[in-house]
């Protein structure tokens, strides 16, 4: 049974069936194809930044190495014992050297994220003026030990500002787990 249509309309049935078929295959294959597009544009990306990070990090491979061997180096005490007594020590001969009053020192151990290390918070009030305690702190950073200051926060204890309160928080790395109490 063959349909017989004016020209006219034998068009706009051809013109309708081809719509029908851009749009049929714009779900099926062109956004498919764009969203995959896009997604490995955005993989591409994501991996050059990767390897441009790899790069970085191979070239200061040394620089790195040699920050490791002085951390390493540098790192408290295996003893806890030890540890902090090599901490409250430092603290003390800075204060002795800068003219300071240490109120307390109150250390902590913590766990690392990993078994790798653990951490020796210390939480350290001072008095002084700012001059002196300047000072403390300078000595604090330049140290050999490996001693991160974590906060610092001072306050004044006069009107005039003349006399100051460090409150400090410092954790010292030491390159054994924390054992665990049974």
């Amino acid at each position: 049974m063959k349909i017989n249509l004016p020209d006219r309309q034998r068009w706009l049935v051809i013109i309708a069936g081809a719509g029908v078929l851009l749009l049929i295959l714009d779900r099926i294959l062109f956004t498919p194809l764009t969203n995959l597009w896009q997604a490995h544009s955005a993989e591409i990306v994501q991996l050059q930044k990767s390897v441009t990070n790899g790069r970085s990090l191979i070239a200061r491979a040394g620089q790195l190495d040699r920050v490791w061997s002085q951390m390493k180096a540098n790192a408290l005490a295996k003893e806890p014992a030890q540890a902090e007594q090599d901490v409250i020590s430092a603290f003390d001969r800075w204060g002795r050297a800068n003219n300071i009053e240490l109120g307390s020192i109150r250390p902590q151990w913590k766990r690392g994220t990993s078994d790798a290390y653990s951490l020796l918070e210390c939480r350290v009030d001072a008095t002084g003026s700012l001059a002196t305690l300047s000072r403390f702190l300078y000595e604090l950073e330049r140290s050999p030990l490996a001693l991160h200051v974590d906060s610092v926060e001072m306050t004044s204890r006069d009107d005039y500002g003349q006399k100051l309160t460090l409150a400090l928080v410092v954790s010292g790395l030491r390159l054994s787990p924390l054992e665990r109490k049974s």
